[in-house]
């Protein structure tokens, strides 16, 4: 098993999918059930033994903190009200995160380059040269998690399974028709060989859907911090994929395991990704 205790988390986007309620409400602080989305994959995160959380955030409203920041930090005034009501049960719910987890916050330009590459490349530039050789590097999506009714997480799955000096990806099962929706993860034994991009239906050979659910390694993310630093894609030309180094990294030989996720794959990011997100998480 590897050593990982970072995670990325890119919540960057403006949520332009979920306008006009993303004008006033950050797309990772949608709520699932009685928490904001985010928060399911950084659960995931903490029980895997995750310790330093790397948000990758908006800072386009100015100087004031996002509602991620919030969320994560502590209000002193709430914390005194409760306690003056010896309200010790909500009391209890205002710590979001165990006090061993650190948060930190990654600005990133939504103006600027943009694409699934550049929060791993920005975490690079700010804190690359702290990593260990051996040390590999969580990453996941702030808009969709894995959910089985809250009794195992998959990030621990994904951890336990990738093996030192490997990079691992996990990517979820999806029916034949929905393939032409997703990246298709192609599988030689426990590696991955390739990745479609929104295959035909009659191409689609995997029902593995990428979920860009990854841990990489060293070697894989300093591919991708040099993917982005060596090409000049303008905001209107091309997005910096991930998954362009992440096939390159393959096709030079990089080992990178995948192990399938076992539990339900929901995406909060659109309208109906969010209801239906609800609807199984509340068991309606």
């Amino acid at each position: 098993m590897a050593r990982v205790t970072k995670a990325i988390i890119p919540v960057a986007g403006y949520g332009t999918r979920r306008l006009p309620m993303t004008k006033a409400i950050e797309k990772s602080m949608l709520p699932i059930g009685d928490r904001p989305l985010v928060d399911y994959a950084v659960s995931e995160c903490i029980q895997a033994g995750i310790k330093d959380i790397y948000f990758v955030i908006n800072k386009s409203a100015g100087d004031c903190p996002t509602q991620i920041e919030t969320y994560y930090g502590r209000n002193m005034v709430l914390e005194e009200f409760l306690k003056d009501r010896k309200a010790t049960e909500k009391l209890a719910k205002l710590q979001t995160a165990p006090e061993d987890v650190r948060f930190h916050y990654i600005v990133q330009d939504p103006n600027a380059r943009y694409g699934t590459a550049i929060p791993v490349a920005l975490f690079m530039e700010q804190f690359g040269a702290d990593l260990a050789e051996d040390e590999g590097v969580a990453f996941a999506n702030g808009d969709d998690f894995f959910w089985d009714g809250g009794k195992t997480y998959e990030m621990v799955n994904l951890v336990a399974g990738v093996r030192d000096g490997e990079s691992a990806t996990m990517p979820g099962l999806r029916r034949k028709e929905e393939m032409p929706s997703f990246g298709m993860v192609e599988v030689e034994g426990d590696y991955m060989i390739g990745l479609v991009e929104k295959p035909a239906l009659e191409d689609a050979t995997s029902l593995l859907a990428n979920t860009n659910r990854c841990i990489f390694n060293l070697e894989l993310l300093k591919m991708i911090a040099d993917y982005v630093d060596r090409n000049d894609f303008s905001p209107l030309e091309q997005e910096y994929m991930i998954t362009d180094p992440i096939l390159e990294y393959v096709r030079k030989g990089g080992k990178m395991r995948v192990v399938v996720a076992q539990s339900e794959w929901l995406d909060g990011g659109s309208l109906d990704g969010w209801f239906k997100a609800n609807q199984v998480v509340l068991g309606k």
